[in-house]
């Protein structure tokens, strides 16, 4: 049960991300997006996918189990390109003079 609501709450937090990631793509605007914030989520996610490696008993049952992590990274990703598209954005702000 543990399991299945880790998954539910990873699931929650990334269903965001991808629509989050189109958003910043097409705003081609880096205003109204923490660089901060995008850091402590992306270094969360590292955290969550290290405790996962560092847990002998989950280690133990990976084979069973791989889909759990598989969250994580996908989240992680999302997150990556969110950061990349941040700076992208950032770029394109100065260039046009926004600030």
């Amino acid at each position: 049960m543990a399991e299945f609501l880790e998954i539910v709450m990873i699931v929650s937090f990334g269903a965001s991300w991808p629509l989050n990631v189109i958003k910043s793509y097409k705003a081609r605007t880096a205003k109204g997006k923490s660089l901060g914030f995008l850091c402590l989520i992306f270094f969360g996610y590292i955290a969550g996918i290290a405790s996962k490696f560092a847990n002998e008993s989950y280690m133990a049952c990976i084979g069973e189990k791989w889909y759990v992590l598989s969250f994580y990274f996908l989240n992680l990703t999302m997150v990556g390109i969110d950061l990349l598209l941040y700076f992208r954005n950032r770029k394109l702000d100065k260039e046009n003079n926004i600030s």
